[in-house]
């Protein structure tokens, strides 16, 4: 007898329970490898000193699981997120859910599996939650990402020169840090529900395919995750917005401003909408009739021809007003147009992308028309058109204040070219073609990164200029109602005191009630020198110090392009000389103030 024989005397074991054979009988190749190493190592725990134990010979297996982050400005980025992880876990691969302003940047050097989904703000910048991570990717403190698998998808719009421009340098960064792809990255338009849906799909079948190929062992799903069960907040939503009443539509500047600036009053009563300082809401409306005519006497189309729009036939003239996008211009409609209209100028145009970015950003559909005239048919150039998308307004009523009503302060587009007179479409509508108790349909969007103090005792700095004041408005409204015992301070910028000063007398009476603390405004052109929302910025650097040192809030809402940037410049210059820190020093304390969600932008 064998030293092996000799040892092996232990009684046969018992049959295993009829329920334990059912339920071995319905594994698959892959859960029979786990099981047996699983059940090798158990016995190799109990087994003697002569037995050697599993875990030198196979090795635990890591987890499989991939981490879903978003960087959203508008909350798009984030409910495509919020589904792709819905997805997965669906699939049974365990996801790890995060906001990039819930995320710390480090922990990037850590993961093995990456989904990002980010959109692009001003002039090809990530939004504000995602600024320490491409901050730390970008910088001499960048991790090395060898063991990292990723796949991104940029949210964007294509009328804007640098598109989905946040999604392609993230792309690119995890690349060059040594990441692997997963799928290459997706750049989506404003209707990025198609291009969406098909990345998720694509993400969760390769990622079933290689959970399988690792031998994990997915949790098998009985019942839909827990994202895919719960209703949205209330009955109203993007897709199907809450048809409210015009209350009150006022011009709020001066008959001598260069601007025509609106205050909009909408009536939310039955709809159940909520919302809070911070939040927008969603527009959507109907292009002008005259421009509607306009495109179709130009291209030599009859209004009656039909044509499938939202699923169904209808005349051109109905499709064109209410489900094409007609006042912004893309470089794709420029390019598609060209193919048509065979003229060697636009040739040359489309031929430099500089040339075409400028010529997109200066030219309106209608007036490419003019100056190169061809002809279509209606299913030639709604196919150049991208469907009609709803504009976002930052909300200027907080719902404690106002009740069932939801206000709104518009700057309307208007300018001329070439000696016609165009309006911008969403404005246009709002303060030129929708009567009082007529009906536009609205949804609220929320914004979570643009928010007050949960203490509201915590002071906070307010800056904007033109409608950036939006948003300060419902702010202070918030803190009146609540009675709320922090500080506010308001800087403010516009070209005129007399012309331009949007709710004076609202900044007066908060002033006068002790809800307006501090206010610095900011008329550039009321002397010879120039003077912005910026200087003044400087100008108070110590008792803005002092505030921030205090545990102040600030945030920042305006133009992205110019404005924004000036403004952090200027904060910068505040850490500097008041803050007593270098250049480095500074760029880390604005981090830190991004990090605890003190530092927060609604820029556009």
């Amino acid at each position: 007898m064998s030293e092996h024989d000799m040892q092996n005397t232990n009684p046969p074991l018992p049959p295993l329970p009829p329920e334990i054979t059912q339920l071995l009988s319905g594994l698959d190749a892959a859960q029979w490898a786990w099981l047996s190493g699983y059940a090798w190592a158990k016995a190799g725990n109990g087994a003697s000193a002569g037995l050697p134990a599993l875990q030198t010979a196979l090795p635990a297996a890591e987890p499989f699981s991939v981490t879903v982050l978003s960087a959203s400005q508008t909350g798009n980025a984030k409910s495509v997120a919020d589904k792709a992880a819905d997805s997965l876990e669906a699939a049974g691969i365990q996801v790890s859910r995060a906001e990039l302003k819930d995320y710390k940047a480090k922990n990037i050097a850590g993961e093995r599996r990456l989904l990002l989904v980010t959109s692009t703000q001003g002039e090809g910048e990530p939004p504000k939650e995602a600024v320490v991570l491409h901050k730390l990717l970008n910088g001499k403190k960048a991790p090395k990402l060898d063991k990292l698998q990723f796949a991104v998808l940029g949210l964007g719009d294509s009328s804007y020169p640098n598109f989905c421009q946040a999604g392609k340098d993230f792309d690119r960064r995890f690349e060059e840090l040594g990441a692997k792809r997963l799928l290459e990255r997706v750049d989506a338009d404003l209707d990025f529900t198609a291009s969406a849906n098909a990345w998720t799909d694509n993400i969760a079948a390769l990622l079933k395919e290689e959970a399988a190929k690792n031998r994990a062992t997915p949790a098998p799903q009985t019942t839909p995750p827990a994202g895919l069960q719960t209703a949205p907040d209330g009955r109203y939503c993007k897709a199907a917005p809450f048809p409210a009443a015009l209350l009150a539509n006022q011009k709020i500047t001066a008959r001598q401003s260069d601007k025509d600036v609106r205050h909009i009053e909408i009536d939310l009563s039955g709809s159940d909408l909520h919302y809070l300082p911070g939040d927008a809401l969603g527009v959507w409306f109907d292009n002008d009739p005259a421009l509607v005519r306009e495109i179709l006497d130009l291209l030599g189309i009859d209004p009656a021809t039909e044509i499938q729009a939202g699923g169904k036939m209808m005349p051109v003239a109905r499709a064109l007003s209410s489900h094409f996008e007609l006042t912004q211009n893309t470089p794709a409609f420029v390019k598609g147009y060209a193919a048509f209209a065979h003229y060697e100028e636009l040739d040359k145009i489309i031929a430099d992308n500089a040339v075409l970015q400028d010529f997109v950003q200066n030219t309106p559909i209608v007036d490419v028309l003019h100056r190169f005239p061809a002809s279509l048919t209606a299913e030639q150039f709604i196919r150049l058109l991208r469907p009609l998308a709803p504009r976002l307004y930052s909300i200027s009523s907080a719902q404690a204040e106002v009740g069932d009503e939801v206000h709104l302060t518009v700057g309307v587009v208007r300018f001329e070219h070439e000696g016609r007179a165009r309006t911008g479409g969403a404005s246009g509508f709002l303060a030129d073609r929708l009567e009082e108790d007529g009906t536009v349909r609205v949804f609220v969007e929320r914004n979570d990164g643009f928010r007050l103090p949960e203490d509201s005792r915590k002071p906070i700095v307010m800056i904007g200029s033109g409608t950036g004041v939006a948003p300060f408005r419902a702010f202070v409204q918030q803190r009146a109602a609540e009675n709320a015992e922090g500080k506010n301070w308001l800087i403010f910028g516009n070209p005129h005191f007399a012309r331009d000063f949007l709710y004076q007398t609202e900044w007066q009476q908060f002033a006068k009630d002790g809800f307006l603390h501090r206010y610095d405004f900011a008329w550039s052109r009321d002397q010879e020198e120039k003077i912005y929302v910026q200087d003044k910025i400087r100008e108070q650097a110590e008792g803005l110090w002092q505030w921030l040192q205090e545990g102040a809030h600030i945030y920042v809402c305006g133009d992205a392009a110019k404005m924004a940037k000036d403004v952090e410049a200027a904060l910068l210059d505040v850490i500097i000389g008041a803050g007593h820190l270098d250049e480095e020093g500074a760029e880390e304390y604005l981090d830190m103030l991004r990090e605890e969600k003190r530092y927060q932008r609604d820029v556009y």
